[in-house]
């Protein structure tokens, strides 16, 4: 009994350690985030709460956050969107047409590949395609970059997801004659759904906090998205760490609110694929 006890014990201890290490840092950006200059360099843990920070990066002559904002938003929503509908069609294409094994696991594998590769050597063939094609410095760049770099993940989620779904279900509507493309809108997207709601959270939040190819093919705040934003807060000679601290807490929130919305969603999805009958 105390042995059992002093298990439980060290366990929540445990818990307790790892959550402080996760949620720490964002405590202290959301303190940071409250307090004055004078505050933060005077590194006391006691000082009075303000929102100054927040009023400036919202509302501030010299801040453009809010356009930034819409960026990000509709660079997460479009990407999100193009993936889903690329990566559904494809990955329920493989897991259920008659694909030579060969052909199926090049395409597989190439994926694979794509997405093994780092993200900077396509920053240069981007670049030139952006150029060439008139779009430089628009969101439809950036969401072009992060379709082509969060489609590999996408397509193996989903195929994972789409071959838990039970052909018997798909053969008994074909026999009342359903089509391929009603079985899939029917049947098969109803039964996946906590697969591709995991698989939308995660292409959304991952491009919300990407940094390289949004700096590197949008040049003006009409195209920056959020993490330009804050890394443009550490200048020449100054750095404005409180509307940093601010910015940073502040692109948190709809990563945190997504997850918890579909949050039984994502558990159940990821698990879905991992578990075979």
């Amino acid at each position: 009994m105390i042995a059992s006890r002093r298990q439980s014990i060290l366990i929540h201890l445990f818990l307790l350690i790892v959550l402080l290490i996760v949620l720490g840092p964002l405590l202290y950006t959301l303190m940071t985030s409250l307090k004055l200059l004078r505050d933060m360099f005077s590194g006391s843990f006691f000082f009075t709460p303000t929102l100054a920070n927040y009023e400036e990066l919202f509302f501030g002559r010299r801040s453009n956050f809010l356009l930034l904002t819409r960026n990000s938003i509709i660079t997460g929503l479009g990407s999100m969107l193009v993936i889903l509908f690329v990566a559904s069609l494809g990955a329920y294409s493989l897991s259920r047409f008659r694909w030579r094994r060969l052909y199926s696991g090049l395409i597989m594998g190439w994926l694979v590949f794509v997405h093994m590769l780092p993200p900077i050597i396509f920053v240069g063939p981007y670049y030139l395609n952006t150029r060439a094609l008139g779009i430089y410095d628009t969101p439809l760049a950036t969401i072009m970059a992060h379709t082509i770099l969060n489609l590999p993940l996408a397509f193996w989620m989903l195929h994972s997801f789409f071959s838990e779904v039970p052909p018997e279900l798909e053969e008994a509507a074909a026999i009342d004659g359903c089509g391929y493309f009603k079985r899939f809108t029917h049947i098969v997207l109803p039964l996946a759904r906590p697969g591709i709601a995991a698989t939308a959270v995660l292409v959304f939040i991952f491009s919300w906090k990407e940094f390289l190819f949004a700096l590197s093919l949008t040049s003006t705040a009409n195209a920056n998205t959020i993490p330009i934003g804050i890394a443009s807060f550490a200048q020449e000679y100054n750095i404005r760490y409180g509307e940093m601290a601010a910015a940073a807490f502040f692109a948190t929130i709809p990563a945190i609110f997504m997850v918890a919305f579909a949050q039984r969603h994502i558990v159940k999805g990821l698990t879905l694929g991992a578990l075979k009958g």
